[in-house]
């Protein structure tokens, strides 16, 4: 038995397909994985994700520390309470121990991070806390839901009514605290929608009340297809402590403007931006038969095994199979993938292929 989140039973009683996801027995779906799919294009659905790590950090050296530890500035944050930003979380080469989202909040920071990851993370969040005067809370008391798709924010609002008008003033990428409750616009699905966080005692009702007004409960097979769709990397897949940002379509959050922020991997990443680097993310399109996965090899102007996919499906919306791939720095146009001993012609395009339910490829 893996750890279990505050939705537990209620993932059970609506007869989910439970699986071990990172320690944790969480839902794959609730029947159909591609039903759950167009639902949060077309509607409006929800994931239960109380298995993420939010942490919080605190204390007068806390922007400091997050300077630092993060490839990201969240100076960028200084004038914008709520505001939220994406980074990766770097070893001393460069590699990425972990992609996370940091919200500035007045005086503090929150930070959510991967749970398959959480172990290494904290230990290496509290190493490098050394000599900051901060404090690093784990907010294991939180439950997370994630509320997602075209009508995520008008059906959320039916089921909490008393937070209209926090909901109606969250731009893009903002978080706000309601009480116990913390309340961000942000997702993983290329959808508009929620991200809540409560009291795990609270979860069961708000879930209830979202399933009362027309938001359908979706699994994490339904989470991993979406993302796919958005271009969105997932932790183990796209990156690891091996990989580079420049490598991993990271690049943009690599924040090398001020000379005097020293954070941890700068040097490395600014000496393989001078030398060129050699590989990259992209995308994939499959448009005959068959379905792309992760570890397929790619041959590149007939190069044997020059790229490998690092995630790949059938895309529900699009109706063909893509992958997200890293290839030579060079490759463009098209390429051919090894799918069960056959050679398949592919086209290599932007590491996203659908946002808001329309196609990008």
């Amino acid at each position: 038995m893996g750890n279990r989140t505050a939705l537990y039973q209620s993932h059970v009683d609506a007869g989910a397909k439970i699986v071990d996801f990172g320690g944790w027995d969480m839902p794959i779906n609730y029947g159909s994985q591609i039903e759950e799919h167009h639902t949060v294009r077309q509607n409006a659905g929800m994931f239960d994700v109380s298995h993420m790590t939010v942490v919080d950090v605190t204390g007068p050296d806390a922007r400091a520390y997050l300077r630092t530890l993060l490839a990201n500035d969240i100076a960028k944050l200084d004038d914008f309470i709520g505001k939220a930003l994406y980074s990766g979380m770097l070893n001393e080469a460069g590699g990425v121990i972990d992609d996370l989202i940091v919200y500035h909040l007045d005086g503090w920071y929150r930070v959510v991070v991967n749970c398959a990851t959480r172990d290494k993370d904290l230990a290496w969040m509290t190493r490098q806390s050394e000599g900051f005067a901060v404090t690093l809370q784990e907010r294991a008391d939180f439950a997370m839901i994630a509320v997602q798709g075209p009508k995520a924010l008008a059906q959320a609002k039916q089921a909490l009514p008393e937070q209209n008008d926090l909901i109606d003033g969250l731009k893009v990428f903002h978080g706000a605290t309601a009480g116990d409750w913390f309340i961000a616009r942000t997702g993983y699905t290329g959808e508009d929608g929620l991200e809540i966080m409560l009291p795990e005692a609270d979860a069961p009702a708000l879930w209830q009340t979202l399933i009362d007004n027309a938001v359908a409960p979706c699994g994490l097979g339904a989470r991993d297809t979406l993302r796919l769709e958005a271009g969105m990397n997932l932790y183990g897949h796209e990156m690891d402590e091996t990989v580079s940002p420049w490598q991993a379509n990271m690049g943009w959050t690599i924040d090398l403007k001020d000379a005097e922020r020293d954070f941890i991997g700068r040097a490395p990443l600014e000496a393989q931006q001078a030398e060129g680097v050699p590989a990259k993310l992209v995308g994939l399109v499959l448009r005959e038969r068959g379905v792309l996965r992760a570890e397929q090899t790619i041959i590149v102007d007939g190069v044997e095994a020059t790229g490998v996919i690092t995630s790949g499906s059938f895309s529900p919306t699009l109706g063909f199979s893509i992958a997200l791939a890293r290839v030579p720095a060079e490759a463009e146009g098209e390429a051919v993938v090894e799918v069960r001993n056959k050679r398949l012609p592919v086209t290599i395009v932007k590491p996203n292929f659908v946002r808001h339910g329309q196609s990008l490829v």
